[in-house]
């Protein structure tokens, strides 16, 4: 797993340019904006030279948004003046290329967004219930878990396992994605793959954990009710847009972008972390298991 992690380390994709991913979050800073100063669109729409038509998908991410009239917008709506430019940079790097585009045809539409979403986002939190989060996945435990899976033809198998990997970035990368998450016990106890697949997957968890960009906790099965029974959850932080809660279910996913929303799952993670165990006891939590795929190798 050493060899996996320098790997990982020297591969740089600091670009992470996804179009319709900026769209969306200049479209819910203009449609939150607007709605903060209780401006209808059909004025707003006027006040641009636009139909509210256009303005209606500008605020969906549907349609490019020219910086010019995002400025025009949010200036109209009084916003601040360093909001308005950050949000006006965010549209003008919506022309640019979108990374993931060699992963397309393995990638649902649905998810497609959370990835473009995800490569632009700087910090994320993520309760994992049932599996081990994308982010910190090894190729062997990701072919695992993606080869019984109803929406990946098997022909298609080895490309998602490296569009999972693509999507990583711990490491090899000169802003790495800040990790936190709080991981079900049951998570490092389910066999996926068989012994050797997770006693490989477990040494790279331990590994990094070392990193100063993650922080991992396991919650134990015996703290019985926590924030996390209704399933899990992920929350995208960024430097240049709001964040989002993302919520994903078998065929498809919610966006939860209104700030309660956002504000209620960011309590959520933090009273999961404070249940969780500590740094010292979820990496004691990880050698154990360790040692236990490894007695079960050698059966």
């Amino acid at each position: 797993m050493r060899r996996h992690l320098q790997q990982r380390k020297e591969e740089m994709r600091d670009e992470r340019s996804d179009p319709s991913a900026l769209r969306f979050l200049v479209g819910h800073d203009l449609r939150a904006a607007r709605e903060a100063a209780r401006i209808k669109q059909s004025e707003a729409a006027k006040h641009v030279g636009c139909t509210p038509a256009k303005l209606s998908y500008m605020e969906s991410g549907k349609t490019l948004q020219q910086p010019d009239e995002v400025a025009a917008l949010l200036r109209f709506y009084g916003v601040k003046v360093e909001d308005v430019d950050r949000t006006v940079t965010l549209a003008g790097r919506a022309d640019h290329g979108t990374w993931w585009t060699p992963f397309g045809e393995v990638l649902p539409d649905w998810f497609k967004t959370f990835v473009g979403l995800e490569g632009l986002a700087a910090s994320q939190f993520e309760y994992a219930d049932k599996v081990l989060p994308g982010q910190v996945q090894t190729p062997g435990y990701a072919t695992a878990l993606l080869g019984d899976s109803l929406h990946i033809p098997a022909m298609d198998l080895a490309q998602a396992v490296r569009a999972r990997m693509a999507r990583q970035r711990l490491t090899g990368t000169e802003n790495p994605l800040q990790l936190r998450a709080v991981i079900e016990e049951v998570a490092l106890d389910r066999p996926v793959g068989g012994p050797t697949v997770m006693r490989e997957q477990l040494e790279y968890l331990h590994e990094l954990m070392g990193l100063d960009n993650v922080e991992l906790q396991i919650i134990p099965t015996e703290v019985a009710v926590h924030e996390g029974l209704p399933g899990s959850f992920i929350v995208l932080d960024f430097a240049e847009a709001r964040g989002i809660a993302y919520v994903e279910y078998h065929t498809g996913a919610l966006y939860l972008q209104d700030q309660p929303q956002v504000d209620l799952y960011t309590l959520a993670a933090d009273r999961l972390r404070d249940k969780a165990l500590s740094d010292s006891d979820t990496a004691a939590a990880i050698r154990s298991r360790i040692s236990h795929f490894k007695k079960m190798e050698r059966q």
